[in-house]
This record gives C-alpha cells, structure tokens and sequence, in this order.
C-alpha cells in the first residue's frame, strides 16, 4: 500500500549524491513506463511503481535509497529476460526480487535501464501462471 508522503519526502533523508541518482532513476522509470503508478512504500523506505490494470495493480519496480547507494529493483525480476546479467540478487535467496545498485560516481546506463523496466512492466502484467513459465524460460536460458 502506497503512503501519502511524496517521493522527495523520502529522498531528502538521504545525501545529495544518492539523491540525485534516486531521482535520475524515478525519471527513467517514468520514462519507459509512462502509465506507471508512483508512491512511497513507507515501511520498506522505497518508491514503489504499479500497472494501473483495473482491479489488480501489480508492483513491478522501485528505487530504493540507501546511505551509501541506491537499488533500481524490480518484484518479478527473477521471471525477466536480462541477456546482459546486470540484474542482482539470485545470490540472496530472493524469491523473485532483482535488482541493480548504483553508487555515487556511477554511470547510469539509461538505455539498458530503460529496456529492463519495460521487460519489468510487461512480465508484471502477465497472469500468474505465465509469470512462473517466464521464470521457468529465464533460468533456462541462464537469464
């Protein structure tokens, strides 16, 4: 559930350089997926984006903030195509979590960002029993 708070109300908690990153990675989200949903998850210190689809609207991305960098994640990642492996997290033991981390001085490669939020946003949109196939296809092609 989204908080009320908005999103610079979160990012001003944190340094400047992590700022800017978090708001240069909310404007790529926004970009690639620009019917998205944007709100403060309050208890997991993030900004969470959902698919507006009617009665279901799934979570698919967030940015979230840390002291000392900043996650561009997304809920279904373990079901995402990612032929370039950018995407972290398997390591973890996260069930379906993925994420990519950025420190300040970091590049944001905003083309390869942009195409992995809008893989995030299709395979969110999927029914649940296609999602666990993607998931399935993804392991198998070492995604």
């Amino acid at each position: 559930m989204r908080d009320t708070i908005p999103p610079e109300s979160l990012l001003d908690r944190y340094p400047p350089a992590i700022r800017e990153h978090a708001e240069r990675l909310r404007e790529i989200v926004r970009n690639a997926v620009p019917e998205a949903v944007e709100g403060v998850r309050g208890g997991w210190q993030l900004i969470g984006y959902e698919l507006p689809l009617g009665r279901r609207s799934p979570l698919f991305a967030y940015v979230a903030p840390e002291p000392i960098h900043v996650h561009l994640g997304f809920h279904w990642g373990i079901a995402m195509a990612d032929p370039e492996r950018r995407l972290e997290g398997a390591h973890l033991n996260l069930r379906r979590v993925r994420f990519l981390t950025f420190r300040p001085g970091d590049g944001l490669p905003t083309d390869a960002l942009i195409t992995l939020t809008r893989e995030a946003a299709r395979v969110a949109s999927l029914p649940s029993d296609e999602r666990m196939l993607a998931a399935l296809d993804a392991a198998a092609r070492g995604d």
